[in-house]
């Protein structure tokens, strides 16, 4: 059953207009050895590969990026369509037994013919493994092949002097 009945009324995701991904870290660019001693060993990387997959499987839009940001603050990405805005925010925690944890959140509006603005919010917490790919749909999951949806693939790593400059990973082929 599809959480979102609305949704099959849309025939195009796309006429994406705008992406943003930003470390809400002070919206720095630069190394974090400018920072304040100890947050150098909290400092992660998080490489956030986004997707657009139309009804017929074919990818129309994909964007790669990297932020860097230390444990416990969020990175943030906002992706701005024709019918659709979709605004999530990344957190990425050590918990007290060392593993990690993302905390995914997500804020979207649909525009839907006939029927307005339709609002939606998601949470979830994910246990991740450094090098470990997950992937988020904003959008709930996906029942057919014959809907549309975005699909976000984060994956987590440890801070050194070339992260946040390229993502390591890629989408699979």
């Amino acid at each position: 059953m599809n959480r979102h009945p609305h949704l099959q009324k849309l025939t195009l995701i796309g006429g994406l207009l705008f992406l943003a991904a930003g470390a809400a870290v002070s919206g720095q660019e630069s190394p974090l050895d400018s920072l304040i001693p100890g947050l150098r060993e909290r400092a992660v990387v998080i490489n956030i590969v986004a997707r657009i997959v139309e009804r017929d499987q074919e990818e129309i839009w994909n964007s790669n990026n990297s932020k860097v940001t230390i444990l416990g603050r969020p990175v943030s990405l906002k992706l701005i369509g024709e019918n659709i805005v979709v605004y999530a925010q990344f957190t990425p925690y050590q918990q007290e037994n060392g593993q990690s944890l993302l905390v995914a959140q997500g804020q979207i509006w649909i525009k839907v013919p006939n029927e307005g603005v339709h609002y939606q919010t998601t949470f979830q917490s994910i246990p991740i493994e450094f090098g470990e790919q997950i992937y988020f749909f904003p959008l709930g999951k996906v029942s057919s092949r014959n809907e549309a949806y975005i699909e976000i693939q984060l994956e987590l790593r440890p801070y050194t002097e070339n992260a946040g400059k390229e993502p390591e990973s890629a989408l699979p082929e």
